[in-house]
């Protein structure tokens, strides 16, 4: 078994443990009476991950590992992990509003609006170009620039929405 699998099989069994975590997140948070907001764009969030990591499962294996990006990709795991645990039940992959809980503003959140988003950035160029590949580093940070644009309008509306409500 190559390194480049290794590393493959870690963020794809990160990423299928943060499905779960996303999916029990959101059914408390409805039990909470939380309600998803702007639920269209997230079927293209999906697309735009699952083709890079497929993409990276295709040409990777058996590439040599530049070490360099792969400290980076893991300091950007670490970022993840603080993410992660500022939000607790509230973190998800989906856009939740929580009537009358106050926006988090802990761990990350007391400096950026949205740490999660540069994480994944970041970590949507540096995997690819932990095997050298800068084309698929390039048009994945494209279309995931493309897809955050949306995104993240669509947060801020929904966030900006609450606190008016609130």
């Amino acid at each position: 078994m190559t390194g480049a699998v290794v590393i493959l099989a870690l963020v794809t069994l990160q990423r299928l443990g943060e499905l779960w975590l996303a999916a029990r997140n959101s059914r408390r948070l409805l039990a909470r009476g939380a309600r998803e907001v702007s639920a269209a764009h997230y079927p293209l969030i999906v697309a735009v991950h699952a083709s890079w990591l497929a993409a990276l499962w295709w040409f990777a294996p058996g590439l040599p590992i530049q070490l360099g990006w792969l400290a980076l990709f893991i300091l950007l795991q670490i970022a993840r992990i603080w993410v992660v645990a500022s939000l607790g039940e509230r973190w998800t992959t989906r856009i939740f509003i929580l009537p009358g809980a106050p926006l988090v503003r802990r761990g990350p959140y007391r400096f950026l609006r949205h740490p999660n988003y540069m994480v994944v950035i970041g970590e949507i160029a540096a995997l690819p170009l932990v095997f050298g590949l800068w084309q698929l580093a390039l048009a994945f940070s494209l279309l995931n620039a493309a897809v955050l644009f949306i995104r993240i309008r669509a947060e801020n509306a929904a966030l900006a929405s609450a606190t008016a409500a609130d």
